[in-house]
């Protein structure tokens, strides 16, 4: 029997549809009963299931699951934004991802979402100096997930990435809230300079797949940046840029490009 927590719709009604729909999972499938139970039933909070899953995940025989877990919770203690930024992560993959139907998805199932939430335990590492653990932390994340995000690099909140296969975020960038990006997007620096080299993303924007944003470049908010795109100069707010070199093509389209996730490009265009 799925294990009761009470109250908890009362305090947190994210973890309660997780459950919910943990229990359900496991009465459909029962052989998925004991990953389910271990991954999420068996924890008293979001925070603990999430560091459960990041020491499953980035153990290996260099560092194993209980440091990993020790590590993860310690985040989550010393830092309650982290679960916070964790349920709005959540909710912006249901809402923006067609292919996400159930909450728990997301932490069971979906790299992306998996690998930021382990990238804010790394930023939250080299917050505190512990850099050699954060890197180690970017290191297997790279590794497990194909995502590399430099833990100096600072990403808001409500951020959706799709697929996430071969993304990369560089030391300096800065991403803003509600940002969402699909597969294989680069934010870099263009070459072998140091200090502040790497893009800023600004709030509400959306990065179409395969596309590179090189420099310190600022990218303004609510814009598009299309599929396959290099960009490299700043673009306008609530613009939709495209091309090699990327140009203005045009306004966005709509208020909320990284929610509405529309990637198609006027046919005049």
């Amino acid at each position: 029997m799925a294990k009761k927590h009470p109250n908890l719709s009362a305090v947190d009604p994210v973890w309660q549809r997780v459950c919910e729909e943990a229990a359900e999972a496991i009465r459909v499938e029962p052989l998925m009963g004991g990953m389910v139970h271990s991954a999420l039933l068996h924890h008293a909070s979001m925070e603990r299931a999430l560091s459960f899953r990041f020491a499953m995940k980035l153990a290996s025989s260099e560092m194993g699951e209980q440091i990993l877990r020790e590590i993860a919770d310690e985040a989550y203690l010393a830092e309650p934004e982290l679960g916070q930024v964790a349920r709005v992560d959540l909710m912006s993959v249901y809402d923006r991802d067609p292919a996400c139907h159930r909450y728990l998805q997301p932490i069971l199932f979906f790299k992306g979402y998996q690998a930021v939430q382990a990238y804010r335990v790394g930023h939250w590492l080299w917050g505190q100096g512990r850099r050699d653990l954060a890197y180690l932390v970017q290191m297997r994340v790279s590794e497990v997930f194909g995502v590399d995000i430099h833990p100096a690099a600072k990403i808001g909140r409500g951020v959706m990435i799709d697929h996430a296969h071969s993304i990369v975020i560089g030391e300096t960038a800065v991403v803003g809230d509600n940002v969402s990006m699909l597969h294989s997007v680069t934010l870099g620096g263009t070459g072998k300079e140091d200090g502040d080299r790497h893009p800023k993303i600004g709030n509400g924007v959306m990065i179409g797949a395969g596309a590179k944003v090189l420099g310190n470049i600022h990218v303004g908010d609510c814009s598009r940046i299309a599929a396959g795109s290099v960009v490299l100069h700043d673009v306008p707010p609530c613009s939709t840029v495209a091309g090699v070199p990327a140009r203005v093509v045009g306004e966005a389209g709509c208020a909320q490009p990284a929610v509405m996730m529309d990637q198609l490009l006027d046919e005049d265009i």
